[in-house]
């Protein structure tokens, strides 16, 4: 069988394998939404954040991988079928991360993160640009291992510190170009070539499996609920105009020209690089939602106390965040729209304790079609999707 073999940057497409590699993280989102559903305290939020940061990187140095390498041959296949196969044990690892699994969950980590740059590494054509770089990847992620053994190892609020410094060291090691002693950094132009369509595409279709997470929720929210009464059809009508409308915001109008953009700038790599940064905070965001929507359906007359606040109001609150700061990537300026929507949403928070999740489910959902409204009607023609 022949090495990896370099991507054609001008027709990269998202493949099968790819598409088939992405239902691991199907059920990855599932179990780290339960995860901070039944831990809705402040240490749970912060290990389900740590546990969605992993799994983020796991997938966003894959998708580069696909993006730099011809998925669709034969040894590359294997070698994504054999990380799905370690990560349908990571995902099913993941409850427990933070309890009587947490070496097995970093092991299982480890092996698909350095295990994947070392296959990488050692089946790339010889001669690339791309070489060096991917040796600064190999190491970076070997540094980072130490760090999860290390908190797999220990226990409690050592754990969370080891894999915070783990996740720190793979999320900034790209920034810094992997800089490494006597390897240097990366050179942006000759050893960060990459297809800016196929990687937005791939950010775009991660969208797509924490949405439907969100359908997921209601409806598993509604299978356990006998009977159905007004305000839980209500509570599910309003979770499903969410979700319509989270997808409309990202979809309709900051989409479109990323492909575009990233293929033009001078810095592919690090604009890239700001792509995944700002797209784990807005999956991250649809996932807080997913668990505020099941909140709401299984007691959408219940009163709002904080934790339910935070919940409910962190996910929508998040997300126009994030798909603000991605916008203001792609067009150079926060949109308006989006600043009006979170200051609506921050008011709607100050007064929340005087009503009942439903209303204020409806409330924030209400915002979120006016941002939408907004974004349809209003934006300029250039920010319009091609």
């Amino acid at each position: 069988m022949a090495n990896f073999q370099i991507r054609d940057k001008h027709n990269a497409t998202v493949s099968f394998p790819e598409l088939f590699f992405d239902l691991i993280y199907v059920f990855a989102v599932t179990q780290i939404s339960h995860y901070l559903l039944h831990h809705l305290t402040l240490n749970g939020a912060l290990q389900a954040l740590e546990l969605w940061f992993a799994t983020w990187l796991v997938w966003q140095y894959t998708a580069w991988v696909t993006n730099w390498f011809e998925p669709d041959t034969r040894k590359f296949r294997l070698m994504l079928f054999a990380m799905m196969l370690v990560g349908l044990f990571y995902s099913a690892a993941l409850p427990g991360a933070f309890a009587g699994r947490g070496l097995v969950f970093a092991l299982l980590y480890v092996v698909m993160q350095v295990g994947r740059a070392f296959t990488v590494m050692k089946f790339a054509e010889a001669g690339l640009p791309l070489t060096k770089n991917l040796r600064r990847i190999f190491i970076w992620l070997c540094i980072s291992a130490l760090f999860w053994m290390g908190g797999g190892l220990a226990e409690g609020n050592m754990r969370m510190l080891l894999w915070g410094i783990a996740i720190l060291c793979e999320y900034g090691s790209p920034m810094l170009g992997f800089w490494l002693p006597v390897l240097g950094r990366s050179d942006s132009l000759t050893e960060w070539s990459i297809s800016g369509h196929h990687l937005a595409e791939r950010c775009q279709l991660f969208v797509i499996v924490a949405l439907g997470e969100i359908i997921v929720m209601t409806g598993s929210a509604l299978y356990d609920i006998e009977p159905w009464s007004a305000p839980v059809i209500i509570s599910a009508l309003v979770a499903f105009a969410s979700c319509l409308t989270m997808w409309w915001i990202y979809f309709d109008a900051s989409s479109g020209k990323a492909s575009h953009i990233i293929s033009q700038t001078n810095d592919p790599g690090k604009l890239g690089a700001k792509f995944h940064y700002i797209h784990v905070l807005l999956v991250g965001a649809l996932i807080v939602t997913a668990v505020g929507i099941e909140l709401t359906i299984a007691h959408p007359d219940a009163r709002i106390e904080m934790t339910a606040a935070l919940v409910l109001f962190g996910g929508p609150v998040g997300y126009l965040a994030a798909n603000g700061l991605f916008r203001k990537t792609l067009h150079g300026r926060f949109p308006r729209s989006h600043a009006i929507g979170l200051l609506l949403l921050i008011l709607l928070l100050a007064v929340s304790g005087v009503t009942d999740r439903l209303m204020i489910s409806g409330l924030i959902a209400a915002v979120l079609i006016a941002v939408a409204v907004w974004e349809s009607y209003c934006v300029s023609e250039d920010e319009k999707i091609a």
